[in-house]
Order: structure tokens, then sequence, then C-alpha cells
């Protein structure tokens, strides 16, 4: 499936800034925020990628995750690193937003507005613990449904369709990279949802299982540190690799955008070489 064509053309908004090749959009968090819920009430839809250093590079890597995420009518810098390389590099990213703290927003504003949610991603006995939580944090959010993250491909239509069913405006996809940009390109229109959201793993935050950095290690952008000292098996390979990839790439672009010291060719060099 393909995501439609009638929606407003992202390249065209002022908003919006290109870094490594992708279009960005250029939002605070209270700008963010009000465009999703301007979506919910003009009963539009809005589908959400986020992107940090480890994405962009993967970006590069996996052409489906790339077309996933550009096809997305907001992209946002949810990494630190995205916003300094933009500020090295000129481009203006006013600030970071990310996932999980949008998320928390939507919800508090999804509370006091009524609005239906539904949240899809993790393992079952996660979400179990997630949902607790969320009811006492929120106890008025008025939750249209759930369900674990573990599907196979055949079963994503039929997931999109129970979820148009339970009524939600809201969707949060906690899962990981590629699936829940994949499933958003494949399935999000067909959810119905006005907003769709991949949260990645904060639904392991919110149910207690892994701890968020504190808010000094976000501000220096060692989030993902935080996370690798967590789970050092699983992800400081991970880290350190697409990190280093993302200083090169960073440093690559640099170099490409600097205007070069050399003097320019003579008249008579650049008639040599045109006559080869």
């Amino acid at each position: 499936m393909t995501r439609p064509q009638n929606r407003q053309d992202r390249r065209s908004r002022p908003t919006r800034q290109t870094l490594f090749g992708v279009t960005l959009d250029a939002l605070t968090m209270d700008e963010t925020v009000q465009r999703c819920l301007d979506a919910v009430k003009r009963g539009e839809q809005i589908e959400i990628g986020m992107v940090n250093a480890a994405k962009l590079v993967n970006m590069r890597r996996d052409p489906r995750l790339a077309a996933a995420v550009s096809g997305c009518d907001l992209v946002l810098a949810d990494g630190q690193a995205v916003v300094w390389a933009g500020r090295v590099l000129g481009v203006r990213l006013p600030e970071r937003v990310a996932g999980i703290d949008l998320f928390m927003r939507l919800l508090a504003a999804a509370e006091t507005a009524g609005v239906p949610v539904y949240l899809l991603g993790a393992r079952q006995d996660v979400l179990e613990l997630m949902l607790g939580r969320i009811a006492e944090r929120f106890p008025a959010l008025r939750v249209a449904g759930g369900r674990n993250g573990y599907f196979d491909d055949a079963e994503q239509p039929a997931i999109a369709d129970a979820i148009a069913e339970s009524g939600a405006h809201l969707l949060f996809l906690g899962m990981t990279s590629p699936k829940k940009e994949i499933f958003t390109a494949g399935y999000g229109e067909r959810t119905g949802a006005h907003v769709v959201h991949g949260v990645g793993g904060s639904f392991d935050i919110l149910a207690g299982v892994t701890k968020r950095a504190p808010a000094v290690w976000q501000r220096l952008g060692l989030e993902w540190f935080y996370r690798a000292l967590q789970e050092p098996r699983r992800l400081g390979k991970r880290y350190l690799t697409t990190n280093t990839a993302f200083l090169l790439m960073t440093v690559r672009e640099l170099i490409r955008r600097t205007p070069s010291a050399l003097p320019p060719a003579t008249s008579s060099a650049g008639s040599a070489n045109r006559s080869h």
C-alpha cells in the first residue's frame, strides 16, 4: 500500500529544512502539538516520522525505511545530535522534539479534550504495565484499545481495521524501526487515526521496564549513552557504529558545503579541459 497523494506537499511548507537530503519540519514542541490537535479538529490525518542520528544513518542503508520516513506528513528531530548537526551545517531546527515528550503531551491533551487513543506495541506484559501507569497518570483518558507489537506482516491489515473500528483518533506505535515506519507507511491511513505517532521504546519507559536518562544527560545529547549503559550487549556496539557513521556524515557534508579555498582555474586551463 502507498500513502494518498492528495495531501499538501511537505516540501512546499515554509517551515521545511533539508538535512542530509531529508526534509525536516522545523517546529517547536508546542507547534507540533498544535498541528496534531488541529488535525484532529479538522478530521485530517498526520503521520509523524521521528529521526535521530541512528535513523538518519540507517535511512541511507535501507531504502524502505527512507521512503517510509520521508513520506510522513511531519518529520521531526527526535535526537539532540540532529539539532546540533543542523547548527553546524547551517540548517535551522529550533529544538529537539523528543518522541516520548510528544507522546506525553498528546496523552495529556487527549485526556483534556476527550480524544480516544490506541496503543500498539511492546510485549504484552509491558503493554499491560504501561496501560496501568497511564490509567494512574491520566485517569480520564479514553483508551479505545491496545495490542502488543508482536505480529506478522500478514496480520497488519486486520490490525489496522481493528484500530479503525475502535474509533481512536490518536495512534501510538511502541515498536522498533523500521517496523513502525513500515506499518505507518502501509496502513496508517487505513487505521482511520488522525495522528499516527511512532514512539519507539517509550512504552518500556512508561511501564518502568527501562529508565529514561536524567534531564542533564538529555541536554548533553547523551541519552543514547544512558540507554547503552542499561543494555550494553544489545545497544553498545549499535550506538557506537551509528554515532561514528553520523559524525562522518556530518563532517563530509560540512566539507561539501564549505567553499573551496583553491584559486579559480584560468580560462586557458578551462578551455584545455573542455577540448579533451
